[in-house]
């Protein structure tokens, strides 16, 4: 094969990530009892229609049931009512003289004479029952159900509050003008070069996407300076790592990262004033804790989850991409995917009940995830389009983009 060193595992080694650093200088310079209780039994049993009196609790969730089940139990129930409908009317009409005269002389002829309905409102039942079974929303959880790390009790609570706090920890789109000595291009090298950092360390992917969150928070709150962008995005990475990565690196690999360009102290004393900024609030419902869940409800093979990540990876360099939501850029780059691999539009049902968003919601943030992805591989910010070139993450970013999103978006 004619590959180069996309698969070289030291594509990205801390040799590399190093003298990238001085790169990012040189550019940056440029650039403007529970206890146990014990109780005695008393003698004197009550009956056990006295037990659950005095027991105060909620009641118990009622749960939907799914496929074709809840569509016959709809049908069941409908016809129960018509013929409970039906059955009051005629008991209604039982004390009426008129109509008790009437059934007398009709009672002459045929007893077993009875009243045939339609075959067309019958065969009309079975085609709306067919239209709801096509549109059901698939039950992603249930071969998740007796495995207690997916909490699959609880899974659509913890995205609902979710989607209520992401606003929270968003920063205003326009939060680059207040700064003076920093601009947008500045913030698109220091997280392209945070990428290969990320990766060197081999640290979790969450931890990417949350370092990238705490950057932008403690830009939006503190006017700071150029010399100080490079320690603020290695502290940011650090402050990641520490609250929720397996693998925290050492202060001194920081400063290793950036050359011996800041020292020990320096590491330390703008972690503080980070926390302090952001008065210790590290939490951020950050794309990636969004898209997992969206990656689930397509049921797909990995090269499909692997497209998805690099289009979210994308979203980190691109300073305009702060105008939208979390929870929005990670369905528009699930969208995007499918409809780069299949060449089509593609957004079912399923996905749309669990996203909360249509497909007219995600074509304006998807034709700018279809762009980005046709300018990865040029210009100087590549680190995701390597990142995603290599044999290891399936060379999704080697995929055709979906240029049709583009033309139906104009």
């Amino acid at each position: 094969m004619g590959d180069s060193d996309e698969n070289n595992p030291n594509v990205f080694g801390p040799s590399y990530v190093q003298a990238n650093a001085a790169t990012f200088d040189v550019v940056e310079g440029a650039s403007t009892a529970a206890g146990n209780v014990v109780s005695r039994a008393d003698h004197r049993r009550k009956a056990l229609g006295n037990v659950d009196q005095n027991v105060m609790g909620v009641q118990p969730k009622k749960r939907g049931l799914s496929g074709k089940w809840s569509v016959q139990s709809l049908v069941k129930r409908q016809l129960h009512l018509e013929e409970t409908k039906e059955s009051n009317s005629a008991v209604s009409n039982v004390n009426d003289p008129e109509m008790e005269c009437q059934t007398t002389s009709s009672f002459s002829g045929s007893v077993f004479e009875m009243k045939v309905e339609p075959t067309e409102d019958v065969d009309q039942m079975e085609i709306e029952v067919q239209d709801m079974m096509s549109e059901l929303v698939i039950d992603i959880d249930r071969e998740d159900l007796n495995n207690p790390l997916a909490v699959v009790d609880y899974i659509e609570d913890i995205l609902s509050y979710y989607r209520e706090v992401e606003n929270s920890t968003c920063v205003l789109p326009n939060y680059m003008m207040q700064q003076q000595d920093i601009n947008e291009k500045m913030r698109a090298l220091l997280i392209d070069w945070l990428i290969e950092v990320h990766y060197s360390f081999k640290l979790m992917d969450e931890t990417l996407f949350l370092m990238v969150n705490l950057i932008d928070r403690f830009l939006a709150h503190k006017i700071v300076m150029r010399t100080e962008l490079q320690l603020i995005g290695l502290t940011g990475l650090l402050l990641a790592c520490k609250y929720g990565d397996v693998r925290v690196p050492l202060v001194d690999d920081i400063v290793l990262m950036s050359k011996s360009l800041y020292t020990r102290k320096q590491v330390i004393d703008m972690e503080q004033m980070m926390i302090n900024a952001l008065q210790f609030n590290l939490f951020a419902p950050t794309m990636f804790l969004f898209i997992k869940r969206f990656i689930k409800a397509v049921q797909r093979d990995k090269k499909f989850e692997l497209l998805s990540l690099f289009f979210i990876e994308l979203c980190l360099v691109e300073y305009e991409m702060l105008e939208f939501r979390p929870s929005l850029l990670a369905a528009a780059a699930v969208y995007t995917a499918q409809c780069t691999l299949d060449r089509v539009k593609n957004w079912s049902k399923t996905s749309e009940w669990h996203s909360h968003y249509s497909e007219e919601q995600l074509l304006a943030c998807s034709s700018l995830m279809v762009s980005f992805h046709q300018k990865a591989k040029s210009g100087g910010l590549t680190a995701v389009y390597r990142k995603y070139s290599m044999l290891e993450f399936g060379r999704v970013a080697r995929c055709e983009p979906a240029q049709f999103l583009l033309e139906t978006n104009t």
